[in-house]
């Protein structure tokens, strides 16, 4: 399996419109979310790590630096989320047999965890790895190259969800309930700090 290349891209893009600022900045565990996020790519794939940004990209990439890895601009942020996939799946298609995404806003998503759903992709690389919670499935996943072609063509201020859906009897899914845990609103950090 060593000859097989996951890429990890963290989207880091997001306007955070029902935040009053960029969330990605905000400090958590003596970092920032995204800093945080950045280091967790890094620890499965090391180089092998792209960071997506846009809106306010000078702060968010330099608060995620050092960087093994590298980074994207995405400037069409305000297209949604599906902008920031396809931005950092079309940077890494060539090279890639598998993508793993992952958000800067769900904090309590570990190390370890990334290293299952990896484990689980080196067992099946043509499955999508999934994590899941309540009933649901989402990020971080692992989607291998013959999805690529799914994820470039999403649109919208939405994920991978519908690709997900698609290809439902291609998905393993690794539970795993910290990962339905994101910052949407100021509250929702608090929450994790009472």
């Amino acid at each position: 399996m060593d000859d097989k290349l996951l890429f990890a891209v963290v989207l880091a893009a997001g306007q955070s419109s029902r935040f009053a600022s960029t969330k990605q900045l905000l400090p958590f565990e003596g970092g920032t979310l995204v800093g945080r996020a950045t280091r967790s790519a890094e620890s499965i794939c090391g180089p092998r790590s792209l960071l997506v940004a846009g809106n306010d990209w000078r702060k968010v990439t330099s608060a995620s630096r050092p960087l093994q890895g590298f980074i994207i601009i995405n400037s069409q942020f305000r297209d949604g989320l599906s902008s920031s996939i396809r931005a950092g799946v079309q940077a890494i298609a060539g090279v890639a047999d598998a993508v793993m995404l992952l958000l800067a806003d769900q904090p309590l998503v570990t190390q370890d965890h990334l290293r299952t759903l990896q484990a689980a992709w080196e067992q099946s690389p043509s499955s999508i790895v999934t994590s899941t919670w309540s009933d649901t499935s989402g990020p971080p996943v692992i989607f291998p190259r013959q999805f690529f072609d799914d994820l470039c063509t999403l649109d919208g201020d939405r994920g991978a969800k519908s690709v997900i859906e698609k290809h439902s009897d291609h998905t393993i899914g690794i539970e795993f309930d910290d990962a339905g845990v994101d910052i949407d609103r100021p509250e929702d950090l608090a929450k994790l700090h009472p």
